[in-house]
């Protein structure tokens, strides 16, 4: 072989070598620290900006002038809540839609609802559909989950309108 072949192969071995010795750091380094998890900003909740009432609609009507009575559609009386909108908290205003699967709500990235509530677990509770319709149940946290002052022990069924807090997060079942 001659002197230039050989004087590449090493150099290229030598480049391989510390290839190596950059990933392994990397992935010490990665050990060590872990995952570095970015906080999120304080902006305003997406889609939630309210509208100005339209003209001659209920809203911008005063209260002492609308009707008193209002009809009830039997079909939306009877529909299940599809949506969870937090109600106070860090993330006051979010809504998310209610699945048949399940939303699982803390402190773990793998949460649909994520909180920033350091009273929140990991996996703090499930919200799920039950055969009679939705259920939250705590999954073992430390603070517990609230209906009301009520601390709950056992997955309980759950309406629309029902206020449920983990740590100071309020969330409501909406329809």
């Amino acid at each position: 072989m001659s002197e230039l072949t050989i004087t590449v192969m090493r150099l290229g071995l030598l480049v391989a070598l510390w290839a190596f010795v950059i990933a392994v750091v990397g992935v010490l380094r990665g050990d060590l620290y872990g995952t570095q998890v970015t906080p999120r900003r304080a902006a305003a909740p997406r889609g939630n900006t309210p509208r100005p009432a339209a003209r001659g609609s209920a809203a911008s009507v005063p209260a002492e002038q609308r009707p008193v009575g209002r009809r009830i559609n039997a079909r939306s009386a009877s529909r299940d809540p599809n949506h969870l909108r937090v109600m106070s908290g860090p993330l006051a205003g979010t809504s998310l839609p209610l699945r048949e699967a399940g939303i699982l709500i803390g402190r773990s990235p793998e949460s649909a609802l994520v909180l920033e509530d350091d009273f929140a677990s990991g996996r703090h509770a499930r919200i799920f559909k039950g055969p009679d319709g939705w259920v939250v149940e705590d999954l073992g946290s430390t603070n517990g989950t609230f209906i009301g002052p009520q601390r709950l022990t056992t997955a309980t069924p759950v309406t629309a309108g029902t206020e449920i807090r983990f740590g100071t997060t309020v969330v409501e079942l909406r329809r």
